[in-house]
Parts: structure tokens; C-alpha cells; sequence
């Protein structure tokens, strides 16, 4: 009977299938179970809360947020009232006038330090942020691509902070990597270290050069170094724009040093001494660590540009720019016939020389303020870039001292590396003489300077407009093999000038002759001028052409083009 039962009150399985789905429905629909249902209104609420949005505009926000604080002149800051009120530029107001308009891309535009407040659970806003006080990156000059660092004093004073000296390094190996030039704006210590940096720390260290190896890579390759001193460089700045292949100094603002007055009180006990004293363009630009120096800011900017006009982006793969030739190279120049006075002992101006020779407004001198028995620099010939070097016969008759050794020197070493053929314009009475030429080492640096000229393979070609004398005339004029040289009708060469060179030579006869030795003298002085005509060494072949001073353009125009 119970079995009977039982059977009569079972369900199929399939009306029990669906009893268990509407009693889970009617459970779910229930509006009585307020639990289950606030924990899932939380969820929702959570889920909205942490969704980031899908263009990522979060993060972008936060990095356009950081360029803008660091692209705004902080005009409340003490720096850069500090640094309005000395005349300077602020960073980017220099980047601006470096640089051709609109070509400016930064490259570490966010860099510095930042403070974050928390923002929900996984985001964070701004609360603060300090630019890091270098600014680099690429832009144009002229049309030509280069790369640049450039010091914010008004942070730190050029200090390194958490970005700078990696940022630095950055960039020195890309140029290294690209092969571009680098343009490097000192202003401080350019990410060099301070006392501070040891607190900070809480440790002291053995100073590091990192990045140096970069730069001397540089230099050997040919890449265009070029630095320029807005304000003091002081320690490693002063060491990165003292490397530079060319560098310039602001006069009004600029100053380099070892360590600034405050050190140099403690050390030497020179107390009270201003940057310019220290370090100005009046020590610096005229003993040939800075080159070049400039009235002020702007100024350099223009030396800066007309630089690297005349040098490739890298001496290993790739020649000197060349320009149309707006000047022709037959020119009438035929005042340089009457340049060289006939009075032996008469100076004349060799920059209006050089200046009637090479294509006109193109003459760029380098290290005018030092070495000025010897005037270098750039110019072009036909439109092609060239080097110059010319012996001054308005300082010290020309004679090779010690400083000028060395201005021709790095000069001679700069050409070889930018692949730029030299020209010489020679008139040199020897290595200069005397106990203060004897006390600078002037043979010292005059064995230097022959080093170079044979150790360099850059093409010269030798004017010999007047005076070519002793080992330094030799090693100006016979240091290529086959030489390139040609005389002017003025030349006069030998191992010694005759002034000197005849009493050393006839010393025992003027001695006996006695009274009549003034007379034996003019004698002995008219002979050796006689045999001094340039013809007669053209005759001998020790020149191959005695040329008419008013065909000096033409001539070196088709070597230039040549080489």
C-alpha cells in the first residue's frame, strides 16, 4: 500500500528540473534578501570607482601636466629672479635663440623630482614637482640637426639632481651613436657635484667621470664639440666646455674657475675676489682656454651657428659643408702686390692679407685674444671650408712663441679631424728669442707644434709671403711630402734671419777688421740679400713657382676645389 503510494505522488524528472530552476529564479527576485543585494551594489560602486580610462589620458595628463610646470618661467622663484637681475637668460629663452624656430624636441621633458599624493587605490596625482635643472635634447641650426644640453642655474646652480648627470650621459652617447654635433650651454657646475650631494647621500665617494670617455670619442671622431659660457662654470662644467673643439665666453656674464671664490678664499686666501676676476674673458680668452669671446648671450649664439657652418657632422664618413660660391675666384686682388712693404723691417696687416684672399665676409677667427704671433681661423674658398694659419707680423715680428705654438697646434689638430685642407699664409722669423722666451718653453712647444704638422695628413698649401726661417719656417712649409708651396716676389728664407745671422756667421773677421768692420758688415749684408732673390731658389728648384701676389686667389681657389 505504501508502495503504492509512493508511486502515485513521484514527478517526472523533468517538472522537478523545473521546480528547482523557479525556486533559484524566485530566490534571486526576492527584494527581501537585502544582504546579497547590498553586496553587490558595493561591488559596483568599487569597480567604478578604480576604472581607469581606456586612452590612457590618466598618465598623458600627468606627463603634459610636468611639461607645462617645467615650460613656465617661474618668475616667484628666487633662482630666476637671481637670474634676470645679473642680465642672463633664463634656460629656455637661450634654447629659443640657439635654435632654428619650431625645431625644438626635449628629450627628458618630465625629468626631475616629483612628490605624488595617493589618489583612490592604484592612482596618485602631483603635488609638487622640480624640473631637472638641465634641459637637452635635438633641434635645428640652420637647417642642420644637432643635439644640445643647456644648464638651468636658477635650480641649484647647475647642480646635480636625480636626472642631470644621467641625462647628460644620455646625450653624450647618443651624439656619440648619431654622429651629430653637440652644443653644450654651460652655467654652473653643468651636473657636477656639492658638498650637499654627500648629505644627501649620506655617504662620501670617489669622484666618477662618467660620460668623459663618451666625449673623448667624440672629439677623435670628428664630432663637432661646441660650448659656450653663459655664467660661471665652475669644476666639471668648466671641464666639459674646456674640451669642447670650440668654445666661447658671454663677456658681460661669463666666468670660469677651478672652484669658485668662496673655496678659493680658503685655499689661497685671496679673499673678496669677483667671478670675473677669478675666471673672466679677460684671464680666460687670453691664455687659450676659452677661444672666442662674445659681447653677450646672443652673441654667442651667432659664433655658435658660423662654427659649425664650416665642419661636417662627423670628420669619419662625411665632408665639410659646401656653400654656392657667391664670390669669384679670379676676383681682382691685385692690392696684395703692394701688402708686403719693401723695408724688411716694416710690419704689415696680415688679417686685410687673408681676408683679400679668401671668399669675401667668410673670414672666422678663432683665439683671437691669445698666441698672437699667430692668427688662425675658418673661411671658405670657392664656397669650400678651409683652415688658416698665418704668422702675425704685427706681434713680435711673427717669431713662433710658445702660445702661439700652441694656438697652431690646436688649430692644426681641429682641421686634421673635421677633414678641412689648410692654408698658410707664412711669414716667420723663427722661434721667438730672449730669457722670456726661453722661460715660456718656447722650444718645448715649438717640438710639440712639428709633432702635429707630422702627425696630421691634412693637406697645406704654403704662401711664403715673406720671412721663412729656421726650424719653425721648416716645419710650417716642409712638413708634407710632396709639399704644396709657392713664394711671393717678398720671400726670404733661410736657416737665420741676416739681421744676427751675418755678425754669428763672420764674427772673426768683422773682429779683425777693426774700424773698417762697419763697412765689412754692409758688404757681407748686401751679398746675402742679393742671394736671398726668390729666383734664385726658384732656380734651384727650392721653390717650385715664384708667384704674382695678385694670382694668390686664383691659386688657392683650384687647390681647395682640388682637394
Amino acid at each position: 500500500m505504501g508502495s503504492n503510494d509512493s508511486s502515485s505522488t513521484s514527478k517526472p524528472p523533468s517538472e522537478t528540473a523545473k521546480d528547482r530552476l523557479n525556486q533559484v529564479a524566485n530566490h534571486l527576485n526576492d527584494p527581501t534578501i537585502s544582504p546579497k543585494a547590498n553586496t553587490s551594489s558595493k561591488r559596483q560602486r568599487r569597480k567604478k570607482d578604480n576604472a581607469l580610462p581606456a586612452d590612457w589620458s590618466d598618465i598623458l595628463g600627468q606627463v603634459r601636466m610636468l611639461q607645462t610646470m617645467a615650460g613656465t618661467p617661474p618668475t616667484s622663484s628666487p633662482g630666476y629672479i637671481r637670474q634676470k637681475n645679473v642680465g642672463k637668460l633664463w634656460v629656455r629663452e637661450r634654447i629659443d635663440q640657439l635654435l632654428d624656430e619650431g625645431t625644438f624636441h626635449e628629450v627628458g621633458s618630465v625629468s626631475g623630482t616629483v612628490e605624488w599624493t595617493p589618489k583612490g587605490t592604484v592612482q596618485e596625482d602631483v603635488k609638487s614637482y622640480t624640473p631637472s635643472n638641465n634641459v637637452q635634447g635635438f633641434g635645428l641650426v640652420d637647417r642642420r640637426k644637432i643635439l644640445f644640453t643647456a644648464d638651468d642655474f636658477s635650480l641649484r646652480a647647475g647642480h646635480a639632481d636625480g636626472a642631470t648627470a644621467y641625462k647628460t650621459i644620455y646625450m653624450e652617447k647618443l651624439s656619440l651613436d648619431l654622429r651629430l654635433p653637440i652644443v653644450k650651454l654651460v652655467d654652473g657646475s653643468s651636473g657636477g657635484g656639492s658638498v650637499t650631494t654627500i648629505k644627501k647621500d649620506g655617504f662620501s665617494y670617489i669622484p666618477p667621470m662618467p660620460g668623459f670617455r663618451e666625449v673623448v670619442q667624440q672629439l677623435d671622431a670628428g664630432i663637432p664639440n661646441v660650448g659656450a659660457i653663459l655664467g660661471p662654470a665652475i669644476g666639471l662644467g668648466a671641464a666639459r666646455v674646456t674640451s669642447c673643439h670650440f668654445s666661447v665666453m658671454a663677456a658681460d656674464v661669463g666666468s670660469l674657475f677651478n672652484a669658485g671664490p668662496a673655496v678659493v678664499a680658503k685655499a689661497t686666501f685671496e679673499e673678496g675676489l669677483l667671478a670675473n676676476e677669478l675666471g673672466g674673458p679677460g684671464i680666460h680668452c687670453s691664455n687659450g682656454t676659452i677661444d672666442n669671446t662674445a659681447g653677450k648671450e646672443e652673441e654667442c649664439f651667432a659664433q655658435i651657428r658660423r662654427f659649425l657652418s664650416y665642419v661636417p657632422d662627423c670628420g669619419l664618413n662625411s665632408l665639410p659643408p659646401t656653400i654656392r660660391a657667391e664670390d669669384a675666384s679670379d676676383r681682382d686682388v691685385s692690392t696684395l702686390r703692394t701688402i708686403i712693404p719693401r723695408r724688411r723691417q716694416r710690419a704689415y696687416a696680415m688679417a686685410r692679407l687673408i681676408e683679400t684672399i679668401v671668399d669675401q665676409s667668410s673670414w672666422f677667427e678663432i683665439g683671437a685674444g691669445w698666441g698672437n704671433t699667430a692668427i688662425v681661423g675658418l673661411a671658405r674658398l670657392s664656397g669650400h671650408p678651409v683652415g688658416v694659419i698665418a704668422n702675425n707680423p704685427e706681434f713680435q715680428a711673427g717669431a713662433t712663441d710658445a702660445l702661439g705654438a700652441q694656438k697652431m697646434m690646436k688649430h692644426i689638430n681641429l682641421c686634421d679631424v673635421f677633414n678641412l685642407p689648410i692654408i698658410q699664409l707664412v711669414d716667420c722669423p723663427g722661434y721667438a728669442v730672449g730669457t722670456a722666451a726661453e722661460r715660456n718653453a718656447t722650444m718645448k712647444w715649438g717640438v710639440e707644434l712639428g709633432k702635429a704638422y707630422f702627425c696630421t695628413t691634412v693637406p697645406i698649401f704654403n704662401v711664403i709671403v715673406r720671412k721663412c726661417y729656421g726650424v719653425a719656417g721648416g716645419i710650417m712649409t716642409d712638413c708634407r711630402d710632396p709639399h704644396y708651396r709657392v713664394a711671393w716676389p717678398s720671400m726670404e728664407s733661410g736657416s737665420l734671419p741676416l739681421a744676427g745671422g751675418v755678425e754669428a756667421s763672420h764674427a772673426r773677421e768683422l773682429r779683425e777688421a777693426g774700424e773698417k768692420a762697419p763697412e765689412l758688415y754692409t758688404r757681407l749684408l748686401d751679398e746675402y740679400t742679393r742671394l736671398q732673390n726668390p729666383v734664385r731658389t726658384a732656380a734651384a728648384f727650392g721653390v717650385p713657382e715664384v708667384v704674382d701676389p695678385a694670382d694668390t686667389r686664383k691659386l688657392v681657389c683650384a687647390w681647395t676645389q682640388h682637394m
